[in-house]
C-alpha cells in the first residue's frame, strides 16, 4: 500500500497483493476514493498487527510454560530415580531397573 508520485504530477494510490505467487500492484485511484482506500488498508493493517503482536505474547507465554514444565518433569525423573536407588534398584545400561544383587525384595505394603 504506498502513494506514488507519477511523472504527470498526480498521487496515485496502489496496493500490492500476491497472486499465484507473484507479486502484483493495484491501481486504486487519486483524490478522495484514494485516501478511503488508504484509510481502510491502514485500518485492516493495524488490525492484522494487533492480531500478530497477540500471537506472539501467546507463543512466548507457551514457550516459558514449556520450559518450566519440563523443569518439572526433570525434577520427577530425579526424585523418581532416587526412590528407586534407595528401594534397592540399579540400572544397568537402558534396560529396565531391576533389584541390584545382594537386595532383598522390599516388603509389600
Amino acid at each position: 500500500m504506498a502513494w506514488e508520485k507519477r511523472a504527470r504530477g498526480g498521487l496515485y494510490y496502489t496496493r500490492s497483493r500476491r497472486v499465484g505467487g507473484r507479486v502484483v500492484r493495484e491501481y486504486v485511484g487519486t483524490g478522495e476514493v484514494a485516501e478511503l482506500a488508504a484509510a481502510l488498508d491502514a485500518g485492516d493493517r493495524a488490525q492484522r498487527d494487533s492480531r500478530a503482536a497477540g500471537w506472539r505474547t501467546e507463543r512466548e507465554h507457551l514457550a516459558r510454560t514449556e520450559a518450566a514444565l519440563g523443569e518439572l518433569c526433570e525434577l520427577g525423573e530425579a526424585v523418581a530415580r532416587a526412590n528407586l536407588l534407595l528401594a534397592g534398584y540399579r540400572r544397568h545400561g537402558r534396560r529396565v531397573p531391576q533389584l541390584g544383587a545382594g537386595t532383598e525384595q522390599p516388603p509389600p505394603e
